[in-house]
């Protein structure tokens, strides 16, 4: 019988120091290995725009931000990033980008989605984190060759996420709430995540946020400490915040106790971790990821593409990123899996019940 966790179980776990951090890390390690393996899923990040209509007050691509250089990515270089990503057997990409809705913008998509599955004789997985758009959209999309979608909630909590967004119909928690819900009545593999260590959040928010999980049956994770950026509005309120190592931490943390909560889900180890610490990504898969999204967008936009400060990564070409990624991986006490999708079984077991 899968353990039902309680929100005060939840909230100490994320508390858990010494013997009991050991514990933790140790109960979910066993976990991740008996359900799901050791193997680790490359999925190609191709970060396709720094143009987004969304004024979120944590992001370094904000609408707002005068001093980002805007940047798109060519067909061309899209194609030929995913292409690399097929050669080298990654068996998934992800095309990521700011928030747009426009018929332009739609219509490209699907465009690169068929040229793409095209391209690689179907064989590409293709995982798509490009915001809220309507249901028609992620039909056309999925209709297109998209499988999976990341639509990071931020935080559960409305009230934080009020403080976190500016008051307006352009950045609705309910909003974004339908979308995972669209998502996953169109049949994607439909993943979210939240930001942890945000100013004015509790540890309770943070087991919320895994309960919340949980209880929106999801497929796969992706969530990571938050990094402030100073041309943001929520900079000003840094002097909240909990020190670098405390959120990496508590990054970890949520990352074991999430694989205590969905045992069978995809959970990534994020970028953030590693802008942290060299060896954050590893300490993630040890513990419990079993994704990473090794940045395959061309090195001339890299540098553009900055949602955080210090964003590690941004000068080394594809490769590169690709051998110092293997030695991680390595070090982690996981193995790659090159060459398959690497589905989330509890999307798997989710849709055939």
């Amino acid at each position: 019988m899968k353990k039902i966790y309680t929100l005060p179980e939840v909230e100490n776990m994320l508390t858990y120091r010494g013997k009991e951090e050991n514990r933790l890390y140790s109960e979910a390690k066993n976990i991740k290995n008996a359900t799901i393996g050791n193997n680790v899923y490359l999925r190609g990040l191709i970060e396709i725009s720094n143009i987004c209509t969304k004024d979120c007050y944590y992001c370094g691509i904000r609408k707002s931000n005068t001093e980002t250089a805007r940047y798109a990515l060519s067909d061309k270089e899209i194609i030929e990033a995913a292409d690399f990503a097929y050669t080298h057997h990654f068996g998934s990409i992800v095309l990521q980008g700011g928030e747009r809705s426009d018929k332009e913008f739609v219509d490209r998509i699907t465009r690169l989605l068929q040229e793409i599955k095209k391209n690689s004789n179907d064989e590409l997985g293709i995982t798509l984190s490009l915001g809220e758009q309507t249901e028609d959209t992620y039909k056309r999309w999925k209709d297109a060759g998209a499988h999976r979608y990341l639509l990071r909630i931020e935080t559960s909590n409305p009230e934080l996420y009020a403080k976190i967004h500016p008051n307006n119909p352009l950045h609705s928690h309910s909003t974004r709430l339908k979308c995972l819900e669209s998502l996953q009545h169109c049949g994607y593999q439909t993943g979210t995540g939240v930001m942890i260590g945000l100013p004015f959040q509790t540890i309770t928010d943070l087991a919320n946020d895994l309960l919340f999980l949980q209880s929106m049956d999801i497929d796969m994770v992706g969530m990571g400490p938050y990094l402030e950026h100073h041309a943001t509005p929520l900079y000003e309120y840094r002097h909240l915040l909990l020190p670098l190592q405390e959120r990496l931490r508590l990054s970890v943390h949520m990352v074991a106790a999430l694989r205590l909560l969905m045992p069978d889900i995809n959970i990534a180890a994020t970028t953030a971790l590693q802008a942290i610490d060299p060896a954050g990504r590893e300490k993630a898969l040890e513990i419990g990821a079993n994704v990473v999204m090794p940045n395959i967008t061309p090195t001339t936009n890299r540098t553009l593409y900055k949602l955080y400060e210090n964003k590690p990564g941004t000068h080394e070409g594809a490769a590169e990123s690709m051998r110092k990624l293997e030695e991680s991986i390595f070090k982690s006490g996981c193995k790659v899996a090159y060459g398959t999708w690497g589905d989330s079984r509890h999307f798997q077991s989710r849709t055939e019940n």
